[in-house]
């Protein structure tokens, strides 16, 4: 027995190597394939991130990218790849609709009302906003911006702390996940890196 996750896989590496263990044979032999396939998928995940990351230091428009704080090669990579010509939307609003980032609007007499987020668009960005999936240091990923600012009590930049003192934490993540898209709107049809404001 051995907890979950990559930390205790060498506790069952060691056990499954162990000839003096009461595990069954079978058991062990379909034990030793397992720890092989996720070696061999460790190899090739570390090898595509060092590819992107390359190429993320070497493209001008997904270094621009990854300058946004929560952008990291593979979020950029994926908007490069997934997204249509940025100029081609409006606005950073129309990008962040295109998303499923931005909430409903049901407007009467004037008065507008923002329903929930109608997770209509492009998933594959819209997820990697929301949740992440840098492994840069520098670049933080929305929930681990939120999760940062719940933990230290506030932040830099004070809208999340805000945001996360009056809503939910995941409603937090999807907020600064649109926020990030009407960035990566702006800074590619500018042109421009990021700036601090």
């Amino acid at each position: 027995m051995a907890p979950k996750g990559p930390a205790s896989l060498k506790v069952l590496e060691s056990a499954l190597a162990e000839e003096t263990s009461e595990l069954p044979c079978p058991v062990r032999e379909m034990g030793t394939i397992y720890v092989a396939q996720i070696a061999r998928l460790t190899e090739v995940i570390d090898r595509l991130v060092a590819e992107m990351e390359a190429a993320s230091k070497t493209d001008a428009q997904l270094r621009r990218l990854c300058t946004i704080p929560g952008i990291g090669p593979v979020t950029a990579g994926a908007v490069a790849a997934f997204a249509p010509d940025l100029d081609t939307f409006d606005t950073g609003r129309n990008f962040a609709a295109w998303l499923g980032l931005v909430p409903r609007q049901r407007s009467t007499g004037g008065k507008t009302r923002l329903g929930s987020v109608s997770k209509t668009g492009q998933t594959d960005i819209r997820r990697l906003l929301i949740v992440g999936a840098s492994r840069r240091r520098r670049a933080f990923r929305a929930t681990s911006v939120i999760r940062w600012v719940v933990r230290k009590g506030g932040s830099a930049n004070r809208w999340p702390a805000a945001l996360v003192a009056r809503k939910p934490k995941m409603v937090a993540a999807v907020a600064l996940a649109n926020k990030m898209a009407r960035m990566i709107w702006a800074m590619t049809t500018k042109q421009e890196n990021y700036r601090m404001a």
